[in-house]
């Protein structure tokens, strides 16, 4: 699909090129890149970006053209119009998979269900050459489908780490924070992006936007920046950057802010007891601002808060996603749930009517980390959904829109990488940490 997208692109620039200046042209070729799959093996080197690929990583368009009657049509809507419908449903789901090598569950996914992507977890990894022939065994496996896959991890540094010991260790957000060396911030996510890319990886689920302001938070603590929102604006933006300039799409999380929490949500539903108006003064500030810096990818958190919505928790929130982060915020990007199988979910709701109310709310991407059953019966929901107009044509196109403009953005391929150069990955990290000296 994408390697169609590009051809169709470079037709659409060669028009424009003929009608329009040399800037204008040099503009379109700059963001243009080949996205098509390819299985020829190559070396992922950590390097940093050049002055074109960085403008190609962070020009992440704020809507969706509309052809006039002298513009080519858009490329991308072109190509969503060629997909089937369980295509466009597979895109919207982002699963965990079992094991160390590639599984027949793993594999159903991607023949029979079309899943948009991947999560692996720590009891996926062993070391940098077992997770590199994990990566590889998905790619090759993908080829049936013309969109390249989402490979993600959480890799925030610290207690959230999952990569092999291969790799020198990242500090924690805190640590970071405590530094205030924005600069140094940058490093540090710059060298996340570095290992995670050498290894296959295109998606991390960081940083951590959360402040933590509650001392009996059980889940944020120090996977924060800090305790205010000026520290965590302070270094989470930039290594929200940093991870953006290693060629990796940052999630920034969890949106509207969990820091103000006394209950895991892995465990049960915490209750955020704010208005919108102290969210707006406090816990909204980091997201606002990585906004601003254009965040490609927004993780929302199951958060309960009831003065915007007392019936639903805000990844299940219309109320929270479309009026306030969509329409208020401005933001244009992808929008991903926290893990469905989380207990913030499982205990409260059904999954299956829990995934079509988080599409309906406007998440684009489900996360569904645990149980292939699940898994499953979150894809047929969706489908049987659709089939029945709840959830509209035009809000699932909308959401693959967004999704497929992402990976394009990114120049994501199912290409094979040969091996993973973890020396110089490491020298790359050693080097970003002696930067807070």
């Amino acid at each position: 699909m994408l390697k169609k997208i590009t051809s169709l692109l470079l037709a659409s620039f060669l028009v424009i090129c003929a009608s329009s200046c040399g800037s204008a042209g040099d503009r379109a070729n700059s963001s243009n890149g080949s996205h098509s799959s390819s299985n020829q093996p190559s070396t992922a080197m950590p390097r940093g970006p050049s002055a074109t690929e960085s403008a190609a990583a962070s020009a992440i368009p704020t809507a969706s053209p509309t052809p006039t009657a002298t513009e080519a049509p858009d490329p991308i809507k072109q190509e969503i119009a060629s997909m089937s419908v369980d295509e466009k449903i597979g895109q919207l789901v982002l699963v965990g998979l079992e094991g160390t090598t590639l599984q027949e569950d793993a594999i159903e996914m991607m023949n029979t269900y079309h899943v948009g992507g991947f999560i692996l977890y720590k009891r996926n990894i062993t070391d940098a050459s077992q997770t590199l022939a994990l990566l590889n065994e998905l790619k090759k496996q993908n080829k049936k489908n013309p969109v390249p896959l989402w490979l993600s991890i959480d890799q925030e540094g610290g207690t959230v780490s999952r990569m092999p010991q291969d790799f020198v260790k990242i500090p924690s957000a805190q640590s970071i924070g405590s530094k205030n060396k924005p600069q140094y911030a940058y490093g540090i996510g710059e060298a996340i992006g570095a290992e995670l890319y050498a290894l296959g990886f295109n998606m991390d689920f960081a940083p951590v936007l959360d402040i933590n302001s509650n001392p009996d938070n059980p889940v944020i603590g120090n996977r924060a920046f800090g305790s205010t929102a000026e520290s965590v604006i302070a270094s989470g933006i930039e290594t929200m950057k940093g991870i953006q300039a290693g060629h990796v799409v940052p999630v920034i999380k969890h949106f509207p802010g969990h820091g103000d929490t006394s209950v895991d949500s892995h465990l049960d539903l915490p209750v955020v007891d704010k208005s919108l108006k102290q969210l707006e003064q406090f816990e909204l500030l980091p997201f606002v601002e990585a906004i601003k810096e254009r965040a490609p990818a927004v993780m929302v958190g199951h958060l309960l808060i009831p003065a915007m919505d007392k019936q639903y928790p805000a990844s299940l929130s219309k109320t929270i996603i479309t009026d306030l982060l969509r329409d208020e915020l401005g933001f244009t990007g992808v929008v991903i749930t926290d893990d469905m199988t989380m207990g913030g979910i499982t205990k409260h709701f059904g999954i299956q009517d829990a995934a079509v109310k988080a599409v309906q709310a406007g998440n684009d991407i489900l996360l569904v980390g645990h149980d292939a059953k699940q898994q499953i019966a979150v894809l047929k929901a969706l489908k049987k959904a659709v089939k029945a107009g709840e959830i509209s044509m035009q809000a699932l196109d909308d959401s693959v829109y967004r999704i497929i403009r992402l990976k394009s953005t990114f120049k994501l391929k199912d290409e094979l990488i040969s091996r993973a150069n973890v020396d110089a990955v490491n020298r790359q990290i050693k080097k970003a940490l002696n930067a807070s000296k």
